[in-house]
This record gives C-alpha cells, structure tokens and sequence, in this order.
C-alpha cells in the first residue's frame, strides 16, 4: 500500500515536468534563433559601415556605429536570457531529484519498518534496492523522453 501511495505522489509530483522541459528548450531553441537572425544583422550592418566609412559624414557614422550597438546589445540580452531559462530548467529537474531522493529516503525507511516484521533484513534491502531503481527508472526515463522531444 504504501508503495502505491508514494509512487502516485512521485508520479503527481512530475506529471508537468516534461511539459515544463520541453517549452523551456523550445524556447532556448527560439532565443537561439533569434541571436543568429541578429548576428547576421551585425555582419550586415558592419559590411555596409566597412564599404561606406570614407563617404559617410560624422553623424551618419555614429548613427551607423549606433545601429550596430544597439545589434550588440539585443544579442547580449537574448543570450543572458537563454542562461537565465537555462539556470532555471537546472532548478526544476534538482528540484525533482531532491523531492525524489527525499521520498525514496522516507518509502525506505517505512518499508523498512515493515519488513522487519515479516522478512529478514537482507531480503527487505533487496526488495527496497529494487524499488528504488524502479522509482529512478521512472524519473530518468520520463526526463530523457523529454529531453528528446517526446
């Protein structure tokens, strides 16, 4: 019984996880995009200030020298957001492994108590062994499955 009980608030417990992982890379994926759409700007932008510099007036330099700060400054904000997204996916799978490795810890030691009881210690690590590969199985697969687009 109790194993039921854990296995369904573990399983509640990430039921949103993929869905979380997969918009969290989808949108990784897109401010990458992004950042290679603007650094293709700042090539064209510097190419043209490269070709034009001599027939420019002063003004028309800073203004062309400002398109290109600001290119610049665009792609830094999208890369500091990307690690931002990237920073807080790793919080939410540690997040889980943490809550996981807490309930293993707690469903070992009432599975413990009870087969004290009813087998001997050696059979009762055996069987709590294999629970916990199971419970790990569960969440490492679902989190792969994610991560590979499932």
């Amino acid at each position: 019984m109790a194993t039921a009980i854990y296995l369904e608030h573990y399983l509640d417990s990430i039921e949103n996880l993929p869905c979380e992982l997969q918009r969290n890379f989808t949108l990784m994926r897109d401010l990458d995009n992004r950042t290679e759409e603007k650094k293709g700007e700042i090539d064209k932008l510097a190419e043209e200030y490269i070709a034009n510099v001599k027939n420019l007036a002063s003004e028309q330099r800073v203004e062309h020298l400002q398109k290109i700060q600001n290119a610049y400054s665009k792609c830094k904000e999208f890369s500091d957001d990307k690690v931002q997204l990237a920073m807080q996916t790793y919080e939410m799978v540690d997040k889980h492994i943490r809550r996981l490795d807490a309930d293993l810890a707690r469903f070992e030691n009432e599975l413990k108590e009870k087969l004290e009881v009813s087998y001997d210690s050696t059979e009762g690590r055996v069987v709590g062994f294999f629970l916990f590969l199971f419970v790990c199985g569960l969440f490492f697969g679902l989190l792969f499955f994610c991560l590979l687009g499932g």
